[in-house]
């Protein structure tokens, strides 16, 4: 139900909460904030009646009060942002960065109860305004995509950090891979721990990532890098996220792994893939990454297919 403005002191103390919720909280400012749909679906108010609800104090009129309150919201939006994407933050700069974030804050304000996912569609607008777009749409340098895929990555490291993990689970060892018929193999499923995950990049991210992250704060930040293809799993055990840098053939085969492709079926997959005069190679080399995997506790168990 509408409210008409009134005296402050007679309004029931929801109404007034949903308002200025609505009017602290709008991306374009107070002012945009008491004339949007949402504040007048709480109260019908215009900007020469604002002090019928907030009333001035000595020193501040009904306006100057609001904004102190939207200020120090953005202000705290602001440093969720820098606290998601600490490595783009410092690359850019913190004046650029928050600029940057503003925009993205207007373009995307933030719906959700908690401020764990305030950042989810920071590198969808990163993409959409990208500076270099030419006449036709398309882009004509690296740098922006380098930023994307540095935004991706930070934001799969607060997701793997702040989702299900396996710190009150068994995970596989040698041993229990060791116990397993080697005839069975082709047909058993490996499952993963809930944390795990891969990612492919155009860029060397992973590695500026640790750079960066190895620089004291004063210190500039190094070149960006040149184009080049990497691989990564993320992980968390003992509540901390760990990166292990891949391989493209460690990537497919433990995509196809995570996504619950049968053993057999995975690594045909990369067999095939791979050079003849490199096979028995790989043959070694697969002992040692599943040797490395379960080290680091990326399967929590071994499935029998069901015919």
């Amino acid at each position: 139900m509408d409210f008409e403005p009134r005296n402050h002191k007679t309004l029931p103390l929801a109404v007034v909460q949903g308002w200025m919720q609505a009017v602290i909280m709008h991306p374009d400012g107070i002012e945009a904030g008491i004339e949007s749909p949402d504040a007048q679906r709480h109260l019908v108010v215009g900007l020469d009646d604002c002090e019928s609800v907030i009333a001035p104090s000595r020193n501040l009129t009904g306006l100057e009060r609001l904004s102190i309150y939207h200020n120090a919201y953005f202000a705290r939006l602001l440093e969720c942002m820098r606290s998601i994407y600490p490595a783009v933050a410092r690359t850019l700069g913190d004046e650029a960065f928050d600029s940057l974030a503003l925009g993205y804050l207007q373009a995307y304000p933030s719906r959700s109860y908690t401020l764990d996912r305030l950042g989810h569609n920071f590198a969808q607008f990163l993409d959409e305004t990208r500076p270099d777009r030419d006449d036709a749409g398309q882009p004509t340098e690296e740098w922006p995509d380098f930023l994307l895929e540095l935004a991706r990555l930070e934001w799969a490291i607060s997701e793997v950090f702040d989702g299900p993990g396996s710190e009150n689970q068994h995970t596989l060892g040698a041993e229990d891979l060791l116990a397993v018929d080697p005839e069975r193999w082709p047909e058993l499923r490996l499952v993963a721990a809930p944390s795990l995950r891969t990612m492919a990049f155009r860029f060397p991210v992973n590695d500026y990532f640790t750079e960066l992250r190895g620089l004291p704060p004063e210190t500039d930040v190094p070149p960006l890098p040149s184009s080049g293809p990497s691989w990564l799993a993320l992980s968390r055990r003992d509540f901390v996220v760990r990166r292990h840098d891949l391989e493209s053939a460690q990537y497919e085969l433990l995509t196809a792994l995570i996504v619950g492709q049968t053993v057999g079926t995975a690594i045909a997959a990369i067999v095939a893939a791979a050079d003849t005069s490199v096979l028995d190679l790989l043959a070694v080399q697969l002992r040692d990454w599943f040797r490395a995997w379960t080290a680091a506790g990326f399967f929590v168990a071994v499935e029998q297919v069901s015919d």
